[in-house]
């Protein structure tokens, strides 16, 4: 499976209402955005943030809720991809009086530290985030103006970004890029008259808001008192909305550009029903947990029996964390040894595994094995989004091309068959792809509006020709 994509939040009660308890119940419905660190600001402290998972915390919750008492705050779970996986990068980050939260990732970080004084940029000791802080500070400084300094800052980063802002005077904004590569969205909570904004709608149900719309790209807005200011900084035609949202990342119960989530997955799975049917399968398993849905749909579109074959060990330690977003491979492995067969429902059976992702193979090859063990006579893997050959600088952990398992097995171009050498090295019977134009045709999105790069190294929608780096050099590990 697959890292910054984070999720943030904005939040203002109009009513003065303490917005706290709602920063932390929406942090907790976006965990599985970031697992890294959490944290959230309110005027005139310092940040609080905490290493691991926002419920680890819970002890804490009404100590924070009393101590940080506001009616506007940002927050953050973090999920690195550029930077050390360290206290010192979690967010929000604080620099003078102004506090951040950013979903997403600035591919040219580097050439925009050097516009900030001069300082040498790594990942060990800046992020992303902190250098374009940075540098919209300076543009405050000059043009006064938070509309026209994201309008120059935009114009100066490469990548993709969702912000948050809280600045000294309890104003709280939210910007997101002119391409729309990461979700961002708006609600309200009739209750206490509060405006949020979350990187998905399911933090806005989680704590009793309505969903009022999509956050535009290139859309400025800022929450307060009399309500929700939308302005423009950018203006684009073409939207590069992340396609790998909606057959993983995005949680099943989140709205993301208008499409329900949890339909989009199981569309996909009706789509490759039709295009990919293996007619003497005896039962349809879905890989645990963002798979589940697709393999539904494919279940009913053949008639096969849908089957819970696997299951997560969740009273384990990190037994519901996601495999993908962990920083380092050991814990990666350690995550995948909880998940646990149905002995009854694979043996002697062939059995057709629906999986929303292979990325460096680690999970693929260890449920493989979990399946013969089991005694399943023939594994059919069938997989929604299509092979991961080139890294992503829109706000996803493959940032080395060298740890993707398509890239290893078959190189570009050479004519190879992908599917068969993939098969073989993770020990699936048959490995079966999605492509882009099914994919987005089952999303409800023009392809042309929906960014591939990872899969067809077609960087266009960033307007970049990359220079690939390894982990080390992108991580900092």
């Amino acid at each position: 499976m697959v890292h910054e994509n984070c999720g943030v939040v904005g939040i203002f009660s109009a009513s003065g209402h303490n917005v706290i308890p709602y920063v932390i119940d929406s942090l907790r419905s976006l965990q599985h955005r970031g697992q890294e660190s959490w944290g959230f600001a309110v005027p005139s402290k310092p940040p609080f943030k905490n290493l691991g998972l926002v419920s680890s915390s819970a002890k804490l919750f009404r100590g924070l809720v009393k101590k940080y008492n506001s009616p506007a705050a940002i927050g953050h779970v973090r999920y690195s991809t550029l930077g050390k996986s360290n206290l010192e990068n979690a967010q929000p980050l604080k620099i003078k009086d102004l506090c951040i939260a950013h979903n997403g990732t600035i591919a040219n970080a580097e050439e925009l530290s050097g516009m900030v004084g001069g300082c040498t940029f790594t990942p060990q000791t800046m992020s992303d985030t902190l250098v374009a802080a940075q540098r919209l500070l300076t543009h405050l400084q000059v043009k006064g103006n938070i509309v026209e300094a994201m309008g120059i800052l935009k114009d100066e980063m490469v990548g993709s970004f969702c912000f948050t802002f809280l600045t000294g005077d309890g104003s709280v904004y939210a910007a997101r890029d002119s391409r729309g590569f990461r979700p961002l969205v708006l609600g309200h909570i009739p209750e206490s008259n509060t405006y949020m904004v979350a990187s998905e709608s399911c933090a806005i149900d989680s704590v009793g808001g309505n969903l009022i719309c999509d956050v535009e790209p290139g859309e400025l807005l800022k929450l307060g008192s009399d309500g929700v200011e939308h302005q423009k900084f950018a203006n684009e035609k073409r939207h590069a909305h992340c396609s790998f949202e909606f057959t993983y990342f995005a949680h099943p119960a989140s709205t993301v550009e208008g499409v329900i989530v949890y339909e989009a997955r199981k569309r996909v799975g009706h789509y490759l029903a039709r295009k990919y049917p293996f007619p003497d399968a005896d039962v349809v398993i879905p890989v645990p947990d963002s798979a589940r849905p697709a393999a539904l749909g494919y279940a009913q579109e053949l008639g096969i029996p849908f089957e819970e074959g696997l299951l997560k060990d969740r009273y384990r330690k990190k037994g519901s964390m996601r495999s993908f977003i962990e920083p380092y491979q050991e814990d990666r492995v350690d995550i995948n040894k909880g998940i646990i067969p149905i002995k009854q429902v694979i043996e002697g059976k062939h059995v057709v595994v629906i999986d929303d992702s292979i990325v460096r193979g680690t999970s693929s090859e260890s449920i493989m094995k979990t399946l013969r063990l089991a005694g399943a006579s023939k594994i059919s893997l069938i997989v929604t989004f299509p092979p991961i050959r080139f890294p992503c600088y829109a706000g996803i952990d493959f940032p080395s091309q060298e740890e993707l398992l398509a890239y290893q097995q078959v190189p570009v171009g050479s004519g190879e068959d992908l599917a068969r050498k993939v098969a073989n090295v993770i020990g699936a019977d048959n490995v079966v792809y999605n492509d882009t134009s099914t994919l987005a045709e089952a999303i409800g999105i023009d392809e042309k509006d929906l960014c591939f790069s990872c899969s067809t190294g077609d960087y266009t929608p960033l307007g970049i020709k990359p220079t690939f780096r390894t982990r080390e050099q992108m991580k900092g590990v």
